[in-house]
């Protein structure tokens, strides 16, 4: 009797197992034809605040254009003022394991402090990251892994000496200077004339020179003096400190000698802002250390715009070299929708070469260039003219090396540079000083150094 019911009961059930598999089937075939959800990839902008006429790193129409391409929409999410809010609030989003946002933009000094928690995007842009300077690539990798890619809309920025080829001319120089000497002569020759003519408040040489929480301005120009001169990097790839030697304590040395000399007094205070506005605006300079991307902003309505020309930062007596900075896409670890952050970067890589081919074509416009980093032939193609070269070569601040100790690092180097400046140091005892400095901030992490941080590149 059992077995019998047994028997009725088995081919019943198979009876409802096979509607259920019917109607599932239905169900997901019904399901799959149900137009889908776009798909949107966040965006964390580096740049932008979220305030009317604010900058941002990638425009509306290059969003909207991707967003017809392919379907996927990105949301620019708008990031603090402030740039070290901007990096604790990123740090925060990706300590968490937020499956958002999908692309952070990595400013270069940022890349050793969040490399852990970026993918590698070495397997998705090999060629691309094999045709790149190796400089710039190394700014960008840490422990083997390139963490992020140089955003196309806002190029490698380098730093860069402008001029005034008016003057240049009317004091009989044909090209600008290449090395220190002969930008100190130049200035001392230009300066005295126009003073001659009236020009009380005409100074030969400009510079940023003050210590400011937001920028990394001063640290960026005592790298260059001092790697020009032989003096090292600040800390070396691996991990070795050299600030304190000749070479780099003779470049602070010369650079203290132009303040009240060919430089103003109070460049010790001046921003990058006071400088360009005293080149630009003002007009009472010959000389500006200031950024290729400043200098593309000037030079489109300025008064001194088609008196301006573009060159590489002058060489001391062992290289000719610039340091870099801007920003850079990263894809987060956590992203839910890797492929298309992926595929967002393909996007903005084949929009700046057609960029770069329509200019290359049709130059913007006509000016004095001489000598510009070859990295800079590649982004600014119209700044160059035929058989110009022989400009600096680029140098990455040691962001990657420091990882989280570096904003120590750099206002810790900043804070000694200026003493020297402002002459409430010597070089010799600043040096040795920032040296001791150095060794405990990177063996005992930053708590230990006597910096607040300074985590923006201009």
């Amino acid at each position: 009797m059992f077995c019998a019911k047994r028997r009725r009961f088995v081919p019943h059930r198979s009876r409802y197992l096979v509607i259920a598999g019917v109607l599932l089937s239905a169900s997901l075939f019904s399901a799959c034809n149900k137009p889908r959800e776009p798909v949107t990839i966040t965006f964390f902008d580096s740049d932008f605040r979220g305030v009317p006429g604010d900058h941002r790193m990638i425009s509306d129409a290059y969003l909207q254009e991707f967003s017809r391409e392919t379907g996927v929409r990105v949301d620019d999410l708008p990031s603090p003022e402030d740039n070290g809010a901007k990096l604790d609030l990123a740090m925060d989003f990706l300590r968490s394991g937020a499956p958002s946002p999908d692309l952070y933009g990595v400013d270069m000094i940022w890349a050793g402090i969040m490399a852990d928690y970026l993918i590698d995007l070495q397997p998705y842009f090999a060629s691309q990251i094999s045709s790149q300077d190796p400089e710039l690539t190394a700014s960008n990798k840490v422990q083997g892994k390139v963490v992020a890619m140089p955003l196309p809309e806002q190029p490698l920025d380098v730093q860069v000496l402008v001029y005034r080829a008016d003057l240049l001319a009317r004091y009989g120089y044909k090209t600008p200077p290449r090395t220190w000497d002969e930008l100190e002569k130049m200035a001392v020759q230009i300066q005295a004339g126009e003073r001659a003519k009236g020009k009380e408040d005409f100074w030969g040489f400009i510079w940023a020179g003050a210590i400011a929480t937001d920028s990394e301005q001063l640290t960026m120009e005592g790298l260059e003096w001092q790697a020009a001169e032989g003096g090292g990097h600040i800390i070396e790839p691996d991990g070795k400190i050299s600030v304190n030697n000749a070479n780099a304590i003779h470049a602070w040395q010369r650079a203290a000698h132009w303040v009240g000399w060919i430089s103003p007094p109070s460049v010790v205070s001046y921003t990058a802002a006071d400088a360009e506005n005293k080149f630009w605006v003002s007009g009472e300079a010959a000389f500006l250390l200031s950024h290729s991307i400043v200098y593309e902003m000037y030079t489109q309505g300025t008064p001194f715009r088609d008196q301006a020309g573009v060159t590489s930062v002058p060489a001391g007596k062992s290289a000719r070299v610039a340091t870099i900075g801007g920003y850079a896409l990263g894809i987060s670890r956590n992203s839910a929708h890797r492929a298309e952050a992926v595929k967002f970067i393909e996007f903005l890589l084949r929009k700046h070469a057609e960029l770069i081919a329509t200019h290359a074509e049709n130059p913007g416009r006509k000016g004095q260039y001489f000598e510009v980093p070859p990295v800079m032939m590649e982004v600014y193609p119209w700044w160059c003219k035929p058989g110009e070269s022989g400009g600096s070569q680029i140098i990455s601040r040691p962001s990657t090396v420091a990882g989280a100790n570096y904003e120590a690092v750099s206002k810790a180097y900043t804070d000694a540079l200026h003493s020297v400046l402002t002459r409430e140091s010597t070089a010799p005892a600043a040096a040795a000083a920032l040296e001791n400095d150095l060794a405990r901030i990177m063996r005992n992490g930053a708590s230990n150094g006597r910096a607040q941080p300074a985590t923006g590149s201009h």
